[in-house]
């Protein structure tokens, strides 16, 4: 594995999206070019239903992958393929917006009115931005877990790791 040195530090920007849900934005909307393929990332957590609860009502995506991890709380996921469940901590949501889909993501907290999450988008290729939409819904238990000698556990979304 290369090492590469660290290119720049920078704060996440609060940033309020869907119908109200403050969040803290990584990266998104500006510099994309220095983060291609990906073009946003979000951390969206609290502790106040009240606020999060708003949620993501319907909306659309296209030409892009949206990569969503829960760490707590839940989230009630619908899209326009006909796709809805349930997405609980550790649970990876993975969506190919393709030629377009439509969708809503609502949360609800844990037991503790707690909500934890990631949002990265991805770019998806110039020959695959018109591919059919695809939904993919992998629970905790279907992400593969390495345990490292130091006891160090990494959970792999997607790729591989150490040859793995």
């Amino acid at each position: 594995m290369s090492i590469r040195a660290v290119a720049e530090i920078t704060a996440a920007v609060p940033t309020v999206e869907g119908a109200g849900v403050m969040l803290r934005r990584a990266f998104g909307f500006g510099k994309t070019s220095e983060f291609d393929p990906f073009l946003l990332f979000d951390d969206f957590r609290g502790d106040q239903p009240d606020v999060y609860r708003r949620g993501f009502p319907w909306h659309p995506h296209r030409g892009i992958e949206t990569i969503t991890y829960l760490l707590a709380g839940e989230v009630e996921h619908r899209e326009s393929l006909g796709t809805q469940g349930v997405h609980k901590p550790g649970d990876l949501q993975w969506m190919t917006a393709g030629h377009g889909i439509i969708h809503q993501e609502m949360p609800n907290g844990d037991v503790q009115g707690r909500m934890h999450g990631f949002q990265l988008w991805a770019n998806l290729p110039a020959s695959h931005k018109m591919t059919k939409p695809r939904y993919q819904d992998i629970s905790s238990a279907q992400v593969p877990e390495i345990q490292e000698d130091d006891g160090t556990i990494i959970r792999i979304l997607c790729g591989e790791f150490g040859g793995r």
